[in-house]
């Protein structure tokens, strides 16, 4: 009995102690933690204190900028560095390099890149070949835009400490951006095998290899990229573009549609996705379609490319269906017009078709013609360009009809005749219609 009393007495009593040290610990992490919180306390306050009475005390803007660098708290830290930067030459114990460095990372931070220039300048004048400076100075170079000048800062920082990471990715960009493409797709590539979900540096890497003639491999990754919210607009009008070069213009109509679905397209690519689906649209003659893409882009930018001649030319062909097979129709619709033009030019007579040439540039029709008063030999000349048609071309035709015994020429423009070309038909057989004439003769057509 008294032994288990002795041990039950043991046992309180070690249990007591272990009790002591518990609260003892527990109540010195309490003060430990409180200490810790004092000490960012007493930071801000001695530096403050330094500092009211000396702007310029090292001993108050040195913790208390590496207090805010440490924490992040750009805005704050930025104007301690600043003036770090104008003061070390005076003050030994302020790092020169450390206070020009930081200077110019918070200004990038802080979006000011004037001044992040200023602080980068002056560190990489200090120390050329640190991995930091050179890196944060390329990066305040893409920001800026200078992406020619970013690329040598990249590539040193590059070769200072290959292993680091985010470093392909911005340098790839940059040398996209400076129109190196191919340069930049061996480190794009690099950047997408560290993120293979950076949307920016796949976008960029199909357009490099569309510029360096891989297009094939460009647009499976712009078909991939056309639900993309961010990057879907862009790669939607570039696989259009694809297609419509490759005549495949119902294709090429359907991204460029899919492409004006998407939300918050920027307003260049906006312009050109309605601008391109409007020439794949005249390329399959669907006039409406066109037209109405290019009203769009009238009302954000109505002097944008030759959407105002576009406009006016195809509205014109909207109204008139003769003009729009003569135009821009088939080759074969084109020359049974021109037959159709040849028939009906002379009221009351007999018109018979003796031979039809076709060239890349006119088609020309020879016929016989027989009225009750007379009957000649005419050969016609059919030019679809809207442009002017100069001299040469008319003293080459008049040759073509003295070559031919013909008795006249009839030469037919959509566009106009240049002045010398007018004055060369007076005194020869010659007639010319213009794109006025030629819209009255055509309306006469059915």
């Amino acid at each position: 009995m008294l032994s288990l009393l002795i041990a039950g007495v043991v046992v309180f009593s070690f249990a007591a102690v272990l009790l002591m040290f518990a609260t003892r610990k527990n109540a010195g992490s309490g003060k430990k933690g409180g200490k810790k919180q004092k000490g960012r306390a007493q930071i801000i306050r001695d530096a403050t204190r330094k500092l009211s009475s000396d702007p310029h005390n090292p001993d108050g803007l040195v913790p208390l900028g590496e207090l805010y660098y440490s924490e992040h708290a750009w805005e704050k830290a930025f104007p301690l560095y600043e003036t770090m930067l104008a003061v070390a030459p005076a003050h030994k114990e302020i790092d020169a390099y450390k206070a020009a460095l930081r200077q110019g990372i918070c200004a990038i931070k802080l979006n000011r890149l004037q001044e992040a220039f200023r602080g980068l300048s002056a560190a990489y004048n200090l120390r050329p070949d640190d991995f930091d400076v050179n890196y944060y100075l390329g990066q305040a170079c893409y920001a800026n835009n200078e992406f020619e000048k970013a690329v040598p800062c990249l590539r040193k920082a590059l070769v200072i400490k290959p292993e680091a990471t985010n470093l392909n990715g911005i340098l790839g960009l940059s040398l996209y951006k400076a129109k190196h493409f191919k340069e930049s797709m061996a480190f794009l590539r690099r950047a997408l095998d560290e993120h293979p979900d950076n949307k920016e540096v796949l976008y960029s890497m199909a357009d490099a290899m569309l510029e360096s003639g891989y297009g094939d491999k460009a647009m499976k990754v712009f078909l991939h990229l056309r639900p993309d919210p961010e990057f879907g607009a862009r790669s939607c009008l570039a696989a259009g573009t694809i297609h419509a070069k490759s005549n495949q213009y119902d294709k090429a109509i359907q991204d460029f549609q899919i492409g004006l679905k998407h939300q918050n397209v920027p307003v260049d690519i906006m312009l050109e996705l309605h601008y391109q689906l409007a020439l794949s649209a005249f390329a399959l003659n669907d006039i409406a379609t066109g037209i109405a893409s290019l009203r769009e882009v009238q009302s954000v930018n109505p002097s944008y490319k030759d959407v105002p001649a576009l406009m006016s030319r195809y509205q014109e062909l909207n109204q008139n269906r003769n003009l729009q097979v003569y135009m821009i129709s088939a080759t074969s619709d084109f020359v049974a017009l021109c037959r159709k033009i040849v028939g009906s030019y002379y009221a009351r007579a007999f018109t018979k078709i003796l031979d039809i040439n076709v060239t890349p540039e006119f088609v020309e029709i020879m016929v016989t013609v027989q009225t009750p008063k007379w009957e000649d030999t005419e050969l016609f000349r059919f030019y679809r360009s809207s442009g002017s048609v100069g001299e040469l071309p008319i003293r080459d035709f008049h040759a073509k009809v003295s070559d031919s015994k013909a008795d006249r020429g009839l030469c037919f423009t959509a566009g106009s005749y240049t002045d010398t070309a007018r004055k060369y038909v007076e005194g020869r057989p010659l007639d010319v219609v213009d794109k006025t004439g030629l819209i009255k003769i055509l309306k006469k057509i059915e």
